[in-house]
């Protein structure tokens, strides 16, 4: 499979090797240009591109940037394609009115600038310093499983296959209005959960369950 990632940061660079790990094609961009990321595609093996050239290529794409630089993402290539949504909503790098009230998920915020694409909330609860050290293969019985969620069954059973490839099971939490239950500070939060324990704790999960700014930092130091 194809997948196109926006972003050259730590979590695209991770989810690009992971990916060409798993036997992927993958190109990666940003908005600087193919030239400024030459060295880390060769190292991760695979291509680099414009960030429309990488929306283009992808029958997946990736959008590994923060979430209020959405405008930076291009819609027409899009337009019918799997967009993964990792991104999680930092008030200081600029408000956004509509998740400050609750009235939109940060998936349904990006959904909706996309409205030909088909978004899945994936891979935003958990640590970029995990991704890689906690893939595990199929068959290993300490497996993590990590939340998806989306109004596309096929676009999601897509990034499921996907994460699934490289390295992780995956619980559905609903339609893209359920994503608040994994998003920042809920208590599945990045932590590092089997798949029963994930779906147990997302159905717990309620509009007023949160959890501090950082515990699961603390929650990781703990339990290693």
């Amino acid at each position: 499979m194809r997948i196109g990632i926006i972003g050259a940061g730590r979590m695209a660079q991770s989810v690009g090797w992971l990916a060409t790990q798993a036997g992927h094609e993958v190109m990666l961009s940003n908005s600087r240009g193919p030239a400024s990321i030459r060295d880390l595609s060769q190292r991760i093996r695979c291509t680099a591109g414009t960030v429309y050239e990488a929306a283009e290529f992808g029958e997946v794409i990736f959008v590994a940037i923060y979430l209020q630089d959405y405008h930076a993402v291009p819609k027409a290539p899009l337009v019918e394609k799997t967009v993964i949504n990792p991104q999680n909503y930092f008030p200081h790098l600029g408000r956004i009115a509509e998740l400050d009230r609750g009235e939109l998920t940060t998936a349904e915020f990006l959904a909706r600038y996309l409205p030909g694409s088909r978004t899945v909330k994936a891979l935003n609860s958990i640590l970029v310093e995990d991704l890689i050290p906690d893939a595990r293969p199929a068959s290993a019985a300490n497996r993590r499983a990590l939340p998806i969620a989306g109004d596309d069954m096929e676009a999601k059973s897509t990034v499921s296959c996907f994460l699934d490839q490289i390295g992780y099971d995956t619980v559905d939490a609903g339609t893209l209005s359920e994503g608040w239950r994994f998003e920042r500070c809920r208590p599945v939060y990045c932590r590092p959960l089997g798949k029963r324990e994930l779906q147990e704790m997302l159905l717990a999960t309620t509009p007023d369950s949160m959890v501090p700014e950082g515990h699961w930092y603390a929650y990781r130091a703990l339990h290693g």
